[in-house]
């Protein structure tokens, strides 16, 4: 049985069993992967275009967003651990099959935005630091691949210590830049009082929403706290509520000030200067560089490498969520990963190739359009799941937290769906082409209106609901009859692990069993030439297969050399069928990481082409 626990790699894997502070310690982390998504280069040009153009005037929209986030991320945190599911797990549990599919295409859509925004500000950021072109940027965060990979099977504590420490260098380059730049404290004091927003302002305070409540950090972070081992009893739940609480205020508050700081130095350093209409990343930078020297803008394009890379980490973790979730689909975590980014990276590439470099800002604002458009899709269903008394029970949540979760919901839609308008009418204005009308127009129709199946779906059919669990029901075993084999192929590569591979084959067939010996030769003569080569390694290999033939013989087995050629999967799946073998026994090495990617991962390959039993002898 497959495991289909929420990032099971790490599920559980962190104890809780610990007295006073250490306890509350146990529980921190989750919600400093998730606040990363609450500082990544999207937030950056929302901050730095409101801090230029309109001072300080816009702090308290960031503070607003940053409480709506607050709400939204704990609800998210409470669903994982009262459910013990992710929100794609539970979406997947209460609306009809074929709604997951488009679920799971808004979501995969919004996390490769949010993918492509991180894949620009660090290559934006090495530029700045080093010269670099950024389409050599670009092409090193495909890296990021392997460092998560790598993070991963270090563990989930070693994960969380590698964010925190980028989140640190971003707080303290920015505090540093503070003590440089010297904001006035009264005024920075008087944007935290709510004023009218009208025309400019109005539109980037829609963009510092849109890009502060992003909709993967709510799949991630429903995810995330299920890393905890703890009492599954009232008690435990009610105190990991309690811990998690405080995680995600201490996380995203910190957040809220690093946010907060960009958009004061944006104030204090460009507004302040007379420098208005600080457009992109890159001007910031230029315009640092010309008013304080080297250090400021060196600490700057420190941070935003820092951002991306640690954004990257979470982003494709929550595409994992997501996959496995909506569609209960699970592939290689390192090919998993490696798809994300490459869709990512190849609209980077093109924009540059085919539009320049200095288009790129305008595929970050793209990318936060497109992430807008998926927020609904899981703030609805996530208000619903932590609502629902009969799943939920005690923990559901209460009218006043049901009653604001709605509110937020409905200002962030309500303010993404002007956005979203105003996109189109600009997109109308500036090219007038058929394909708006034929193309773009029905779309954002349909999207609305499965936003609407998604609110109103679980009202009227909440009686109807079956609550599926993850693994389906259990079924009867009857009666037990032994199974004897008479064909077992056994895989054999020379090696000190053949002994036992043997002796466990022979274990399950005994005496009156036949025997298949069979070894693979991945020479480039092998896997071009096939059965026809006879190069040195062949004619050693077989000589071998029948030195074991004869070894088994002595000892009463009967068994047949079997030589395959090219691919190792194929080849023992093409031998298991034309010898119709019942048992295949093989070896399996326990490799992890970086070295299944260099010598593959032939046990799992073998048994998805297979439909014999196969047992894997460590």
């Amino acid at each position: 049985m497959s495991d289909k626990k929420s990032l099971s790699e790490v599920h559980e894997s962190i104890t809780t069993e610990k007295k006073g502070w250490r306890k509350i310690l146990a529980f921190l982390g989750p919600a400093y992967l998730v606040s990363v998504g609450y500082m990544d280069p999207g937030n950056w040009a929302t901050d730095i275009a409101g801090g230029s153009k309109f001072g300080y005037q816009l702090i308290w929209v960031l503070l607003m967003s940053n409480l709506i986030a607050l709400l939204l991320q704990s609800l998210s945190a409470r669903l994982g651990i009262v459910r013990g599911l992710d929100l794609a797990q539970a979406s997947r549990n209460a609306y009809p099959k074929w709604v997951n599919f488009p679920l799971f295409f808004l979501a995969q859509t919004a996390i490769i935005a949010c993918d492509l925004a991180e894949i620009i500000g660090m290559a934006i950021g090495l530029n700045l630091l080093f010269g670099l072109p950024l389409i050599w940027g670009i092409s090193i965060t495909i890296l990021d691949t392997i460092l998560l990979l790598f993070l991963l099977n270090k563990g989930m504590r070693k994960m969380e210590a590698f964010i925190i420490g980028m989140v640190s260098i971003v707080g303290l380059s920015f505090l540093v830049e503070m003590f440089i730049v010297e904001p006035s404290v009264k005024e920075v004091i008087k944007g935290f009082e709510p004023s009218m927003l009208g025309g400019e302002a109005l539109y980037i305070a829609i963009g510092i929403i849109g890009a502060t409540v992003m909709p993967h950090n709510l799949y991630l972070h429903s995810s995330l706290v299920q890393t905890r081992k703890f009492e599954r009893d009232r008690k435990g739940i009610k105190e990991a509520i309690k811990f998690n609480v405080i995680d995600t205020a201490v996380a995203l508050n910190l957040a809220f000030f690093v946010n907060a700081a960009i958009l004061i130095l944006a104030a204090a350093a460009f507004y302040k200067n007379g420098f208005h209409e600080v457009a992109e990343i890159q001007d910031a930078h230029k315009l640092l560089t010309n008013i304080f020297g080297n250090v400021a803008p060196a600490l700057f394009a420190i941070a935003l490498i820092a951002a991306g890379q640690s954004s990257t980490v979470t982003g494709t973790l929550a595409g994992q969520i997501i996959m496995e979730g909506h569609l209960n689909l699970r592939i290689q975590p390192w090919l998993r990963r490696l798809i994300t980014r490459l869709l990512a990276i190849v609209p980077a590439f093109f924009t540059i190739l085919h539009f320049g470099e200095d288009s790129l800002s305008a595929l970050l604002i793209l990318s936060q359009v497109v992430l807008s458009l998926q927020l609904g899709f899981a703030i609805i269903p996530l208000i619903h799941f932590t609502s629902d008394k009969k799943e939920m029970k005690e923990f559901a949540i209460k009218t006043w937290a049901k009653i604001l979760a709605w509110i937020s919901a409905l200002i962030i839609i309500a303010l993404n769906i002007k956005l979203v308008i105003e996109e189109i009418n600009i997109w109308k204005a500036e090219n007038d082409g058929w394909y708006i009308y034929v193309i773009v127009i029905p779309i954002a129709i349909i999207i609305a209106l499965l936003l609407l199946y998604i609110f109103i779906y679980p009202l009227i059919n909440k009686h109807k609901l079956k609550v599926k669990v993850p693994h389906g029901d259990a079924l009867e075993i009857a009666t037990v009859e032994k199974i004897d084999y008479s064909r077992i192929g056994i895989t054999i590569d020379f090696s000190k692990h053949d002994r036992n591979t043997i002796r466990h084959a022979l274990i399950q067939g005994g005496k009156h069993a036949h025997y298949y010996l069979i070894h693979v030769v991945e020479t480039a003569a092998a896997r071009y030439h096939g059965q026809t080569v006879l190069d040195h390694e062949t004619q050693a290999d077989m000589e071998n297969l029948k030195k074991y033939q004869e070894n088994l013989a002595e000892l009463g087995y009967h068994a047949t050399p079997q030589i395959g050629f090219g691919g190792t999967a194929k080849a023992i799946a093409e031998i298991s069928h034309k010898q119709n073998i019942e048992l295949l026994v093989m070896g399996a090495h326990g490799h992890k990481g970086l070295k299944d990617i260099i010598f593959g991962t032939t046990v799992n390959a073998v048994r998805h082409k297979v439909s014999i039993p196969v047992l894997i002898v460590r």
